[in-house]
């Protein structure tokens, strides 16, 4: 990853780079790399935030279109 410091402007060139790591998730990703985590572990973790997605979708839809 690049960032170009313009005009000798390192804070923005930091906000511009910090913008771009959340962007890609790099900061979730060294969370969740900190500590082991089993396999089991892994899947329930993805399996609850997939029927938490799916929940908010599905209440978005029940306000959008009506059923």
């Amino acid at each position: 990853m690049r960032v170009e410091v313009r005009n000798n402007n390192v804070d923005k060139a930091m906000r511009i780079l910090k913008k771009k790591l959340l962007q890609e998730n790099v900061f979730n990703e060294l969370r969740n790399k900190e500590f082991f985590e089993s396999k089991g572990t892994k899947r329930r973790r993805e399996k609850n935030a997939a029927i938490r997605r799916h929940k908010r979708e599905a209440a978005k839809m029940l306000v959008e279109r009506g059923f």
